[in-house]
């Protein structure tokens, strides 16, 4: 087995084991913590010139945003989770127009939305952390 291949099954082991220990707010980190990632790899391959690298990284980081924005609890969550709705839309377009045009600058703007909403998911007091109607209500 190549290191590289041993590398990416650790890696695979390491993340599957986090997400069965963790609770519903740390898998939503864990999502943010992917997204951002992703967008960043993402943003390498553009300057790299790398357009299937970048479709694909782009890809997944849509399919990340998507699957947070189905995760806000509309009833419970009032007037932020309507604003992250619309916010998560707004990004997964931004990212489809830097897709096809190979602009950074749009990547870095969604980079940094991520970033602000990753501020506010971290700064969710600990005590609300295993308590899944507070995450709900707190509307990723």
């Amino acid at each position: 087995m190549n290191d590289r291949r041993a590398i990416k099954q650790y890696q695979s082991v390491n993340t599957q084991s986090g997400i069965v220990d963790a609770n519903p707010h740390q898998l939503i980190a864990m999502l943010i913590n992917g997204a951002l990632s992703r967008l960043s790899s993402a943003k390498g391959c553009i300057e790299r010139k790398d357009f299937a690298g970048k479709g694909e990284l782009l890809g997944k980081s849509i399919d990340i945003i998507s699957g947070l924005q189905g995760c806000l609890d509309m009833e419970s969550g009032g007037q932020i989770s309507s604003n992250l709705d619309a916010l998560y839309d707004y990004m997964v377009r931004r990212l489809t127009e830097a897709s096809v045009n190979n602009n950074m600058e749009i990547v870095d703007e969604v980079i940094a939305l991520l970033r602000e909403i990753k501020t506010g998911w971290d700064g969710i007091p600990t005590e609300f952390h295993n308590n899944q109607a507070a995450v709900s209500a707190a509307a990723i």
